[in-house]
């Protein structure tokens, strides 16, 4: 092969390769979902369950980055979640819906926030519909970025 026709392959290969960068996203982007109130037989208990959004579930398996403020679950278990609103207006105290907490599960398991500490996370997100032991959003490999 001659050199430019391997040239233009390596270039053509790295412009049509998707972007390493996670793709950003907002709030916003994660609220294309309806839920529905349905008795779990297994725990004899009502949950919300999601249906996604054609626009959120194009995010599935995309890494992606968002901003939001940390809220520490167990510290000790290292399980945090990430909220759009700080935790006295999160879902789980406030007035805000289940789309807006993601669940954070570190790429390095040992991390210490204080509580509502704004911070720019990055990972691939994974849609939950029906595992109640998990939020409906995963944020999985997590990196923080600022």
């Amino acid at each position: 092969m001659k050199t430019a026709t391997i040239l233009f392959m390596f270039i053509s290969g790295f412009l049509l390769s998707e972007p390493m960068n996670p793709m950003p996203i907002t709030w916003k982007n994660l609220s294309d979902v309806q839920f529905t109130r349905r008795l779990n037989k297994e725990v004899s208990m009502y949950f919300l369950y999601p249906s996604f959004g054609q626009s959120v579930k194009v995010l599935q398996g995309k890494e992606i980055q968002i901003k939001g403020y940390i809220i520490p679950v167990d510290e000790n278990e290292n399980i945090y979640v990430v909220s759009a609103q700080p935790m006295a207006a999160c879902f789980f105290c406030g007035g805000a819906g289940p789309e807006s907490i993601m669940e954070l599960q570190f790429k390095n398991k040992k991390q210490r926030f204080k509580t509502d500490e704004q911070r720019t996370v990055k990972g691939t997100l994974h849609l939950n519909p029906s595992d109640i032991e998990h939020l409906n959003y995963i944020l999985k490999n997590v990196e923080v970025v600022n």
